[in-house]
């Protein structure tokens, strides 16, 4: 009897869990890295924003939800390079799994694992800074989680077609591509510092709508549901150009034999 898509999803998830389990690589990168770089970037901040507590504060929240995009995007690219990794890439398009399966149990688990990290920041943030990140405001950790996350989320499906179709030869994209854009997302300052040219770019990316959000809310805990509305229609539109650069990719590490290549 042929598994239902549920079945089949689930069975992703559980593998994507499975692997987080057994490999200390994973759980290093994913958990161990990110709280250091908040607990780095603190200090630094003491050391620096000792004239104005509010500077602190802004470069607090920049380093948190700037590593809540990148675990993001990290997890959904890195779960599966280590199908590539262990040659067990063509045993799971082998049973009867589509594309669509696949990227969102991969999408899925890492929220997972990047929902689990965040929390651990958050409260790393509060015991060793006392900075208590829910004085955003619920509403606006949700909006922030849930913008932040979908834009990792379509970076990761991009980054994965593009190692689909080219190889692991340029498998640094993973964990490195997304620094590219870090300046333009205004995660530590505001859009304002860029050049004009640069910040039309820069609210061209969703995550500027969010740190932007991010640092009004420490003055005032209000919903600028003007920025997170924009945010998330952009973030649409990502996630979509995402899942059609990958099919187009994938199709063609098919036909070009790249991803039979990419399984030994």
């Amino acid at each position: 009897m042929m598994p239902s898509s549920w079945q089949r999803l689930s069975g992703l998830i559980l593998q994507e869990l499975y692997v987080t389990r057994h490999r200390l690589e994973i759980i290093v990168d994913t958990f161990f890295f990110p709280l250091i770089n908040v607990i780095l970037f603190g200090y630094i901040t003491h050391f620096i924003g000792t004239g104005g507590a509010l500077n602190g504060q802004i470069f607090i929240v920049g380093v948190l939800w700037w590593q809540l995009l990148t675990v993001m995007q990290y997890n959904v690219t890195v779960s599966s390079m280590w199908n590539i990794w262990s040659h067990n890439l063509t045993n799971i398009f082998i049973a009867p799994i589509s594309i669509g399966e696949y990227l969102l149990a991969g999408a899925l688990s890492s929220a997972l694992r990047t929902v689990a990290i965040a929390v651990l920041l958050f409260l790393g943030a509060w015991v060793v800074f006392d900075f208590d990140v829910l004085s955003l405001g619920w509403a606006n950790m949700g909006l922030f989680t849930l913008n932040l996350l979908l834009f990792g989320c379509a970076l990761g499906i991009a980054f994965l077609g593009v190692i689909f179709r080219f190889g692991v030869r340029i498998q640094a994209i993973s964990w490195g591509a997304i620094y590219v854009i870090q300046p333009i997302t205004a995660a530590f300052f505001p859009v304002a510092v860029l050049p004009g040219f640069l910040q039309v770019v820069a609210y061209a990316l969703p995550p500027t709508y969010v740190f932007e959000a991010a640092r009004q809310a420490l003055n005032t805990p209000t919903v600028n549901w003007r920025y997170a509305g924009i945010a998330f229609v952009l973030n649409i539109g990502y996630v979509i150009l995402s899942l059609l650069l990958f099919r187009y990719f994938f199709k063609k590490s098919k036909q070009s034999g790249q991803f039979a290549r990419n399984d030994l």
